[in-house]
């Protein structure tokens, strides 16, 4: 689960560079950073960031495009962060259990699309005006986790599916974070998935599905050496990172 403090990939949209469905569609191979703490090294010799979408500059992102790049900016769409500057408008019949080692973020009730999919639209607003190319929402598997409220695997779909359509409503690409139960499931509706730690927990045949339809997995190791990860994620064709928990620009790459 990438936190407060993470760089989300921000991807702007041109549409000289944008097939015809209207946004960026990445493929496996595709390399990438993703840095949200210190200053930003927009220097590497990757094509595309992952930075935050609050936290980050319009022209922060203006110069990583007129460097090639794209840019995939980070939210979170299933949890609520009080030091966000539009954490006034989330009802707090919404707002659930505290997320565990992450202090100011509560989960959400995604049952309550009505009240929650107008905050997360107008995020995604905000990364078209800053001129991001996707959208990175995390923490879209509370299904799964103990958020006080009876979220099914029903609930769960129907409001990832409603933040995918989202996105691409506004010319977005749109990952899919970690919820490696329901990529069957959602992957005709995601550009890219971006998971932590699969590798250490034995689970990344779950996202197979993604570059089985030319899509790519970002992935990102915090424990493991590289020694025990790269080489497989090197043969699953999947885009593995080694990083510090933090995410400053500290990374080494498999490929």
């Amino acid at each position: 689960m990438m936190k407060k403090g993470l760089v989300a990939l921000v991807f702007v949209v041109h549409a000289a560079n944008c097939p015809a469905g209207g946004w960026w569609r990445p493929g496996p191979g595709t390399s990438w950073q993703i840095q949200y703490t210190g200053a930003l090294k927009t220097s590497l010799n990757v094509k595309v960031y992952n930075i935050d979408l609050f936290e980050t500059k319009k022209s922060v992102i203006a110069s990583l495009h007129a460097k090639g790049k794209r840019v995939i900016c980070y939210f979170s769409g299933g949890s609520y962060e009080d030091w966000r500057p539009d954490a006034k408008t989330f009802p707090r019949t919404v707002l659930g259990k505290k997320l565990d080692d992450w202090p100011g973020e509560r989960w959400l009730d995604i049952r309550q699309r009505r009240a929650l999919l107008p905050i997360m639209k107008a995020r995604m607003d905000l990364a078209v005006k800053k001129g991001c190319d996707a959208v990175d929402p995390d923490n879209m598997d509370g299904y799964a986790n103990q958020t006080g409220f009876p979220l099914t695997s029903a609930d769960q779909i129907a409001y990832n599916k409603a933040i995918a359509q989202a996105a691409h409503g506004r010319g977005l690409a749109v990952g899919l974070k970690n919820d490696l139960g329901q990529v069957k499931a959602l992957v005709g509706y995601f550009d890219f998935a971006v998971n932590e730690q699969c590798f250490q927990y034995n689970e990344c045949e779950r996202l197979l599905p993604f570059v089985q339809a030319g899509k790519p997995v970002f992935g990102i190791e915090y424990s493991l050496s590289t020694k025990r990860f790269c080489s497989k994620a090197n043969r699953m064709n999947f885009d593995f990172l080694k990083k510090k928990l933090s995410l400053d620009v500290w990374r080494v790459a498999c490929r």
